[in-house]
């Protein structure tokens, strides 16, 4: 296989704020990773998949509902997809550095399609039974664990380091331009069709996916060499101490410890407003279900908006953006949390959407620049199981809260203890700056 050493890349494609990114102007300065056709190839094949998966995500929820009229069990199912990235994550950390990530993908993505084939069989013929729907949602919870840290560490394969900032803001703003659209799209199908044809469409979604990654130029990968050195020696000591490998790393790096600690009680605590936001656009604010809706566009506006700034407004990763964006976070959650005005509980929630996207693609993107390239797949699977697997526990906290002392008072005690990781993350900071700079000086200098 082909590979650009440091210095290659440099000299092909400048810095990151080198000749050929201060040539791009206005809006091209938001799409520049698109100039990597590998890139191109993974963008679009996704935006097509994630639309499916939204589809299929209000789908799921109104076939449950339909089946059982069971709140419980709708939490059951989200649960379910989320343990297993709670549980496993790490392991599939490890296999995302020992294998080649295309040839993981290919494998999760087309799992996923198979999943959702099944589904829409299910439903289709009349067969379809709470337990199947249960066992498949374990199951893709399992597929996202191995998919999960191998996606977002393949992307600065296909980027370079160069346009890795901007590949994970354009990234970010596909995810929510997908959550957008999607459940749109579902919610008319379901109106006119019922709910069958959205799994067959999300299954067949995955097709875009699959040939764009067949199509994945692999000479014109970054940074293999080393790697796959040391991906033998991964295989010859086993996965547990390839996984105490990834995690020494993780608590012997000042940046990443601090990043994914910070990240990791956020989530716990602070993203989990989906859970009560119903409740307040009922209970709070008054505002019936299209409140409701409403409330849910102007939080994915925020995010998308925040998205596209941040593929516009390209800059070096730092520890104080990151610190900035969650502190924003919030504040901005709490505020959230005691307005009783609906115009102004819109601004607020768009703004805890713009800050949640500004915080965790910085951190992202922080994590992917320091880490080195034959550990970056288990760095980036701690960085997913405290970002996505702690879900179910978050939902957990948060609902048992919501219950005795209402949505607001369960809000607001989430977001207090989010403002006291980030109060403890600017008392922390200067050793992960330090960490940081070094970490980023060397890869400039190369090996």
């Amino acid at each position: 296989m082909q590979t650009l050493s440091h210095r290659q890349e440099n000299v092909v494609l400048e810095t990151p704020f080198g000749t050929e990114k201060q040539q791009a102007r206005g809006l091209q300065r938001a799409f520049v990773a698109l100039r990597h056709r590998n890139f191109r190839l993974f963008w679009f094949g996704q935006l097509i998949s994630l639309i499916g998966t939204w589809m299929q995500s209000i789908g799921q929820a109104w076939l449950v509902l339909e089946l059982t009229h069971n709140a419980l069990l709708l939490g059951l199912v989200g649960a379910l997809q989320f343990l297993p990235v709670l549980l496993f994550t790490l392991f599939g950390g490890v296999l995302a550095d020992r294998w080649p990530k295309r040839t993981v993908l290919l494998f999760t993505q087309s799992s996923a399609m198979i999943e959702a084939m099944i589904l829409w069989i299910l439903v289709a013929t009349g067969m379809v039974q709470i337990w199947h729907i249960l066992v498949l949602a374990a199951l893709l919870g399992m597929t996202n664990s191995l998919d999960m840290p191998t996606r977002q560490a393949f992307v600065v394969e296909m980027v370079g380091r160069e346009d890795l900032p901007n590949a994970i803001a354009l990234n970010s703003s596909l995810f929510n331009m997908a959550r957008i659209i999607g459940p749109a799209i579902g919610g008319l199908i379901i109106a006119t069709l019922g709910v069958a044809p959205l799994f067959l469409l999300n299954g067949m979604s995955f097709i875009a996916v699959l040939i764009g990654l067949v199509l994945i130029d692999m000479t014109k990968l970054h940074g293999q060499d080393k790697p796959l050195a040391l991906q033998h020696q991964d295989v010859k000591q086993g996965t547990i101490k390839s996984l105490r490998e990834g995690l020494v790393y993780v608590f012997q790096t000042p940046s990443v410890l601090l990043i994914i600690a910070f990240v990791g009680v956020i989530s716990l605590f602070g993203i989990n407003f989906n859970v009560v936001l119903p409740l307040f656009a009922t209970g709070v604010l008054h505002a019936g279900a299209a409140g409701f809706g409403f409330i849910s566009s102007a939080f994915g506006i925020g995010s998308l908006l925040s998205a596209l700034w941040l593929a516009w407004n390209i800059k070096k990763p730092s520890v104080q953006q990151m610190l900035v964006g969650g502190t924003v976070f919030c504040v901005a959650e709490a505020a959230f949390a005691i307005s009783h005005l609906y115009v102004l509980s819109l601004v607020l929630i768009a703004a805890v959407g713009f800050a949640q996207i500004a915080f965790t693609a910085v951190a992202n993107t922080t994590l992917q620049t320091v880490s080195p390239d034959h550990l970056r797949g288990r760095v980036m699977s701690v960085y997913m199981m405290v970002f996505n697997g702690t879900t179910p526990v978050g939902n957990l906290f948060t609902g048992a809260l919501a219950a005795p002392f209402g949505a607001s008072i369960s809000l607001l005690v989430g977001a207090l203890l989010s403002l006291v990781a980030a109060v403890f993350g600017w008392i922390y900071r200067k050793p992960a700056e330090k960490s940081l700079a070094e970490a980023t000086a060397f890869d400039e200098i190369g090996e």
